[in-house]
């Protein structure tokens, strides 16, 4: 059988050099630990912060909540999505966490009507290219909006010139 422990000192033996201090102890130089000691620490801090509290989360749910029942619903009371799943955490990721698949399909719908609408818009600019390129015509606006006092002054400087004029 091997001895797995003085294999393991043989192959992964230090090249640090080494100073005798005295008689027989030995002070290696080498590398420091402190980051991987550091990281170590920060790791195992980490973890515990976050499984600690998960664990007791899921064995209080799984003791005193426990998954979901069926039972009899009134004739009028309508299902919410979340209350399709059997485990209380997987009801809350569904409720809290998870978009409904109805609002999904509703911004999809929402998604369709746009695209369609551009789809639309271009068909008519398209149109419109056309007819223009079949009539020899230019693209232009055909009314400009005139503001009715301007007339109106004119009108009444037309008049005071007749007046003085004679006819």
């Amino acid at each position: 059988m091997i001895n797995f422990s003085s294999l393991n000192h043989k192959l992964f033996k230090s090249s640090f050099q080494k100073h005798y201090m005295s008689s027989h102890n030995l002070f290696p130089h080498g590398p420091s630990r402190f980051q991987w000691k550091k990281f170590k620490d920060l790791m195992n801090m980490y973890l515990l912060i976050s499984i600690i509290p998960l664990g007791g989360l899921i064995t209080y749910c799984h003791i005193y909540i426990g998954p979901a029942t069926l039972s009899e619903i009134p004739e009028d009371y309508v299902p919410k999505c979340w209350e399709y799943y059997k485990h209380p955490i997987t009801r809350f990721i569904a409720r809290y966490l998870v978009t409904d698949p109805q609002e999904d399909y509703e911004k999809y719908l929402h998604h369709i009507f746009e695209e369609d609408e551009k789809r639309r818009l271009r068909a008519l600019e398209s149109q419109i290219i056309f007819s223009l390129r079949d009539n020899l015509d230019y693209k232009s606006y055909y009314y400009r909006p005139v503001l009715a006092k301007y007339h109106r002054l004119h009108k009444q400087c037309a008049d005071k010139i007749a007046e003085i004029m004679g006819d």
